[in-house]
């Protein structure tokens, strides 16, 4: 049964970016064996890392630091980018919301070794989650995980076995693999990335952010996962958005950054029978359509990653749609439904 699901997830779920778009290589810089990403623009505070996992496999990560940060946030990726596409985004989420961040690559992608399977996934992130513990000294409490499309599986799976977390977010995520394919209603064991079964298990605040738009994993699946969390935090449903380019929205920085100090804020006891209500005040013992946050679409310029400050003063002056073929993550590469999780 095992090898069928991998097949199916292989099949289905991965697309690692080929050519990789970046190589490792040693820093000699710094010595003492650190690594860099030559291909990024260096800065200070940066690790690149290579993670033994316990299946065998070696992955890469990045590791970038902000002097101020009293939080850590684990990234996981979705399922047709590497590090080398994702590198600006993070070190512009490291700036804006003042934390360290952790992103990794899938064994199978970039230059991590091994194959990208459903199994792979969860020991990866197993990896850079001991890692950060050991390494970096992080405490559950003070660990944010973050999952993007189908990287909500290995996020939502880490999550249910971890009581302490400081939060969750959900970007753009899946009810499970099938489901992205199929109107399904019971899960099969040949599913993959079972989330549906398992987001009930998290004990932690989880913000689930989705564009109403989503031509490839419908708006469903993140309000329904939204619906069966204990603990909820105020969604972001973003009109018009798309399934790879929900960070040009100047909500989406807005809400994350308001979600990130929330949680530094307070840390709300957990009921295991009850579903708590959102952190925010205001929007406490609303409805699902009550309390969501629905950012109108603007109109964004074709400009630069580099800065998502420049996205954010631009999109102000108006308010019209931004172009469809913006994507942040995922650019360049297939968009079938069902193939760009």
């Amino acid at each position: 049964m095992g090898g069928v699901t991998s097949s199916i997830a292989a099949k289905f779920a991965f697309f690692p970016p080929n050519p990789p778009s970046y190589t490792v290589a040693a820093d000699e810089s710094r010595g003492g064996g650190a690594l860099c990403i030559p291909e990024v623009p260096q800065r200070e505070g940066v690790d690149a890392l290579r993670l033994k996992t316990r299946r065998g496999n070696e992955v890469v990560a990045v590791h970038i630091s902000h002097p101020k940060a009293t939080a850590t946030l684990l990234y996981s990726h979705g399922n047709a980018a590497d590090l080398g596409q994702m590198y600006e985004l993070f070190v512009e989420i490291t700036l804006r919301l003042r934390i360290n961040l952790i992103g990794y690559d899938y064994s199978g992608y970039g230059q991590s070794t091994g194959k990208p399977t459903e199994c792979n996934t969860y020991a990866d992130i197993d990896a850079v989650y001991k890692c950060l513990k050991e390494q970096y000294g992080v405490k559950d409490e003070q660990l944010i995980l973050y999952g993007q499309s189908v990287g909500s599986g290995p996020t939502i799976d880490l999550a249910s076995r971890l009581p302490n977390l400081r939060g969750v977010v959900l970007h753009s995520p899946i009810l499970s693999g099938l489901r992205v394919l199929y109107p399904v209603k019971r899960t099969y064991w040949f599913d993959i990335y079972k989330n549906i079964d398992k987001i009930g298990a998290i004990n932690c605040p989880v913000l689930v952010i989705h564009g109403t738009a989503d031509e490839v994993v419908d708006c469903s699946h993140g309000k329904k996962l939204w619906e069966l969390c204990k603990v909820k935090y105020e969604p972001l449903w973003l009109s018009g958005g798309g399934h790879c380019n929900l960070e040009i929205y100047p909500e989406f920085i807005k809400h994350l950054k308001k979600f990130v100090l929330a949680l530094g804020k307070s840390r709300p006891a957990v009921n295991s029978t009850v579903v708590t209500a959102s952190l925010n005040s205001d929007s406490t013992d609303k409805s699902a359509e009550q309390s969501t946050t629905t950012a109108d679409a603007p109109d964004i310029p074709e400009i630069s990653r580099n800065s998502l400050d420049s996205r954010l003063d631009k999109s102000k002056k108006s308010t019209s749609k931004p172009e469809k073929s913006r994507m942040s993550t995922d650019e360049g590469f297939r968009r079938k439904k069902g193939l760009i999780w």
